[in-house]
């Protein structure tokens, strides 16, 4: 089987549970340390356990998508054989980075990311488990036969029974783990050790440990988020567009890669609707400017032609929005949000089987474009980041009327 699912969403725990119960022999690779030479010596060993014990070799493979052609060849003759039971994890799209005859031996399970609830639900069991430790460190240091210890200068105060570390603080924390329950550990282990230090406050603790989390542009959100993107543009709703953006430049997508959408965007979504024949050379412009200008200042035209793809006129309303959108990314929980599952591109069978873009509603199939539709994550809808005003509200105490302009020119 192949488990596949975002960082900390149990795939290694899952491994080790099934080979308890089954009872098997459990031998753990990491895709980046073995390669050929070593998987054949593990193969000889799990046949030999076999054939000498009767006991079968369940082979957990991390990062499975890190084998090469060669190495994904050479673990399908004993799986063909029975000799090991493959069980490989893996961040990314097994349909891109397995090999059709490895996958075609497997069923691919998805583990869907941790909720921030279950994350919650995590820390709180593990600091419970951490204050039993102490108390009965605690009771065995009070023996008779363990004689009192000197804690003045080893060992610091309680951690455990620290206020910060409330029940609000671990919400916050499971915030931002964005779904991953290695980070929330760790961040928790941290934060036990910062909270006893004795000028330590909530808001302090809070900045120390905790930053914002987007995507890694490499993988499937990588592709994810450009179809939401591009789909929320042909939706026009300019407040998914937004923050789609921002989220891509904050991971460091190329600009450029943006605007060539937008160019296609320009002429697929828009096309003859566009009456003035402005939005093409906007989007070209849009092109040339993340091609010659570069980041960060480019992010500005991007904005500027994504909201006028998807409202209309040019307006400095989609730098205030992309300004806006990119101070929700500091905000706990908001950068990582999951793409809504209709906004998914669907290239693969396997991604449509999962649901992918099933629910989707192509808009040019609808009486003036019009449907029912969400584009923002579920956590974000209802909530606007551009915003309606065309200009700022700022007053500039040196500005008269027209009749009274100071003469600049002779």
């Amino acid at each position: 089987m192949i488990l596949w699912g975002s960082p900390g969403s149990g795939k290694t725990t899952i491994a080790r549970l099934i080979a308890s119960a089954a009872g098997t022999r459990f031998v753990e690779v990491n895709s980046a340390s073995t390669g050929v030479a070593e998987c054949k010596k593990l193969f000889a060993q799990a046949q030999s356990e076999l054939g000498l014990t009767g006991r079968k070799t369940i082979m957990f493979c991390d990062e499975i998508h890190r084998f090469s052609r060669s190495q994904q060849d050479v673990l399908l003759g004993p799986v063909e054989a029975g000799i090991i039971t493959l069980i490989g994890a893996t961040t990314s799209n097994p349909s891109f980075s397995l090999t059709g005859a490895l996958l075609s031996r497997c069923r691919v399970f998805v583990l869907a990311k941790l909720s921030e609830d279950d994350i919650l639900k995590i820390l709180q069991q593990a600091l419970e488990a951490e204050k039993s430790k102490v108390s009965a460190s605690a009771r065995h240091s009070s023996q008779p036969n363990n004689p009192p210890q000197d804690n003045s200068n080893n060992n610091p105060a309680d951690p455990t029974s620290n206020d910060l570390l409330d029940d609000s603080m671990l919400t916050y924390l499971s915030a931002f783990s964005d779904g991953d329950a290695r980070t929330a550990l760790n961040l928790l282990e941290l934060a036990l050790d910062l909270s006893t230090r004795h000028d330590m406050t909530a808001p302090r603790l809070k900045h120390a440990l905790t930053h914002t989390f987007v995507y890694d542009r490499v993988g499937d959100q990588h592709y994810d988020t450009i179809s939401a993107f591009h789909k929320s543009i042909r939706g026009s709703d300019p407040d998914a567009t937004l923050y789609y953006l921002a989220r891509m430049l904050q991971s460091g997508e190329d600009p450029r890669y943006i605007a060539r959408r937008m160019v296609v965007i320009a002429s697929e979504d828009v096309g003859l609707a566009d009456t003035s024949n402005t939005m093409l050379p906007l989007a070209m412009a849009a092109y040339s400017a993340a091609e010659k200008i570069g980041m960060p200042e480019a992010r500005i035209n991007l904005a500027h032609v994504a909201v006028a793809l998807a409202l209309a006129p040019k307006s400095t309303r989609a730098y205030r929005g992309l300004n806006n959108a990119v101070a929700a990314l500091k905000e706990p929980g908001i950068a990582g949000l999951p793409i809504p599952i209709h906004l998914r591109n669907a290239p693969t069978k396997l991604m449509q089987e999962l649901g992918y873009g099933k629910e989707y509603k192509y808009n040019p199939d609808y009486v003036e474009g019009k449907v029912a539709q969400e584009y923002l994550p579920e956590k974000l809808q209802g909530r606007t980041f551009l915003e309606e005003r065309d200009l700022g509200e700022c007053v500039d105490p040196d500005f008269v009327e027209p009749d009274g302009y100071p003469v600049l020119y002779d």
